[in-house]
């Protein structure tokens, strides 16, 4: 008899440029912002914010990637990769962190090994910005 193999097909959202969305986002799949959001964004997927990505209001998901703007918070329980586009005003929690050259942000950062009996690892106030060298 032959096994029957489902695939988990994630949801994949995009908000494309030129679009701009007022209010909260809920969402269980990914999802990719190329436009403008104002408000909150609750993601259990990836969220990705493409360079011309636009978001003022708290950003929660498991991985996220960064080149266009967030202003406020962001939550990420495993892995946020900032790159050279990105800019960030506002507080960052994450277990882990890239940063790219040319990165910008100002706020703090938490980092924390994801067990919450453990106090955070790291603490910093950082504003990076590589075109000032």
């Amino acid at each position: 008899m032959a096994k029957q193999v489902e695939t988990e097909q994630k949801q994949i959202n995009i908000i494309g440029a030129g679009t701009n969305i007022i209010g909260d986002v809920n969402c269980s799949g990914d999802i990719r912002i190329d436009g403008g959001l104002t408000g909150n964004l609750n993601v259990q997927g990836k969220v990705i914010i493409g360079g011309s990505g636009n978001v003022k209001g708290e950003v929660t998901c498991k991985n996220s990637e960064v080149e266009g703007k967030i202003e406020g918070k962001i939550s990420v329980a495993e892995l946020l990769s900032l790159k050279s586009t990105s800019a960030i005003n506002g507080d960052i929690k994450t277990r882990r962190l890239a940063i790219e050259p040319g990165a910008n942000f100002t706020g703090n950062c938490v980092m924390s090994s994801g067990n919450t009996q453990a106090p955070a690892t790291n603490t910093f106030k950082a504003i990076i910005d590589e075109k000032k060298k």
